[in-house]
């Protein structure tokens, strides 16, 4: 085996794994908080990929930059559709809230194939095919790029947490919602900012995905969130911090299944990974196990 090809490939799926990391995040935060399953957490991705594609026509300037932008209507969106839809439905089975996000779900891939047309939609940049030289190891710039922007937004939701007295408040709401009102929490409150946290984590990953790969209105949301489930399920259902192992190994298992399987399975080696290590650890690699009394 050729030991640069090797590390080049698993360097390309550690990065593109780290965005992979900062779906699985925002999807993984709101169930930890919420105990909400949200089917339209990818549909927020591509909701960030077409807002960069947005931003690039209307004013010609690099896609990262609709950052600006997009991070604080995202953030207002999720709040909005927490308050106005999820939060009304806290005491309803659980399914009705799945099947709230599966229409959310439906209402955003089509209101997108309805403005943008069915044709997919991508950003050129002129640094798209400039690579670093990091050892043996050429790194994409694009690639890069994407992993600075995960780093950078892991590292702001860690400060969140552990540093500020919402973030205490939001860790107290997870672990034990009861308790936190009796302290005197406004958990409501706090639901309502965690939506609007993961939905600008999703859409911070389609910002840094969209000099990669092309903007679909229907196909990719289901896709994205489909990765969201396996990362989360991977490190630990409800778990933020082992989603990035998660979102790691997922990333490194999909390029190394390309270059040295099948390229058109790309999308099936990671599902497999998934299926083994479910069977050897259902609650995951870094999830404990519960004993019921």
């Amino acid at each position: 085996m050729d030991t640069t090809a090797f590390l080049q490939n698993v360097s390309n799926g550690f990065l593109i794994g780290g965005v992979y990391a900062l779906i699985g995040i925002g999807l993984t935060l709101v169930f930890g908080v919420m105990r909400t399953i949200n089917f339209a957490h990818g549909d927020f991705t591509v909701l960030g990929m077409y807002g960069a594609v947005a931003f690039n026509s209307a004013i010609g300037w690099d896609p990262y930059a609709a950052l600006i932008v997009a991070v604080p209507a995202a953030f207002i969106g999720g709040v909005l559709i927490e308050r106005f839809v999820l939060s009304r439905l806290v005491e309803a089975p659980p399914e009705t809230t799945l099947l709230a996000t599966l229409g959310l779900s439906l209402i955003i891939g089509n209101c997108l194939l309805l403005i943008w047309g069915p044709e997919p939609e991508s950003v050129n940049v002129p640094y798209a095919a400039t690579t670093l030289a990091v050892g043996s190891v050429r790194v994409s710039v694009v690639l890069l790029a994407a992993g600075l922007m995960t780093l950078a937004a892991i590292t702001a939701l860690w400060l969140f947490l552990s540093r500020t007295e919402t973030g205490r408040a939001v860790k107290a709401t997870a672990s034990n919602r009861l308790g936190a009102e009796l302290v005197g929490i406004d958990t409501r409150r706090i639901h309502s900012l965690v939506f609007g946290l993961g939905t600008s984590l999703a859409v911070i990953a389609g910002v840094a995905l969209i000099p990669l790969l092309f903007a679909n209105p229907t196909n990719l949301g289901p896709i994205f969130t489909l990765k969201a489930f396996v990362v989360t399920v991977l490190g630990g259902l409800g778990n933020v911090w082992a989603a990035i192992a998660g979102g790691l190994i997922l990333g490194i298992v999909e390029v190394l299944g390309t270059a040295y399987l099948a390229s058109e399975y790309r999308d099936a080696y990671g599902l497999i990974v998934f299926l083994a290590i479910l069977l050897l650890r259902p609650e995951g690699l870094f999830g404990r196990t519960t004993k019921r009394a």
